[in-house]
């Protein structure tokens, strides 16, 4: 641990549990209204129970009166794209989201590097860097009520074209 973090912390709120790796540096934070907080880091988003969520792994975020965010799962592979399916969605409750909302916009969007949208039947083919890794991984995610099959029917072409 650096001379730093031995002398001021790792800026993490009071009460935070998560255990932050080494490099791991807080962004920002709030607490939540149902108990714990949300910690933006260098490496992704922990949430109250506490567990990270990868920036590679956030799908969507909003406010609607909570915060609002969508996490991804990685379900299947289609040559080297790995397919995403959408969990459902995780609310909470804070009283300022301003600074956590920006700081977590900032690093999904910071997270992709390039994207591809195929229209029919609405899928995005996204090459993101997983925050603490070397290089990138292609991923494709399609839009609510787009299946798993039509999703790898959709980027296979893709796959086949990073394939060569």
């Amino acid at each position: 641990m650096g001379l730093f973090r031995r002398l001021f912390g790792n800026g993490a709120p009071d009460g935070f549990t998560g255990d932050l790796e080494p490099e791991e540096t807080v962004v920002a934070h709030t607490p939540v209204q149902s108990g714990g907080h949300l910690v933006v880091t260098s490496l992704g988003l922990w949430v109250p129970g506490p567990r990270r969520i990868g920036w590679h792994l956030v799908s969507k975020v909003k406010w609607e009166g909570a915060l609002r965010v969508v996490e991804a799962s990685e379900a299947a592979t289609e040559g080297s794209v790995v397919l995403l399916e959408d969990l459902a969605p995780l609310r909470f409750g804070v009283d300022d989201p301003g600074r956590v909302l920006r700081a977590i916009s900032q690093r999904v969007e910071g997270s992709i590097r390039a994207r591809e949208r195929v229209e029919s039947p609405g899928v995005w083919v996204l090459q993101r860097k997983i925050p603490g890794r070397d290089g990138f991984v292609w991923q494709a995610r399609g839009d609510a009520g787009v299946d798993l099959a039509a999703v790898r029917e959709a980027v296979a072409p893709i796959a086949a074209r990073l394939a060569r």
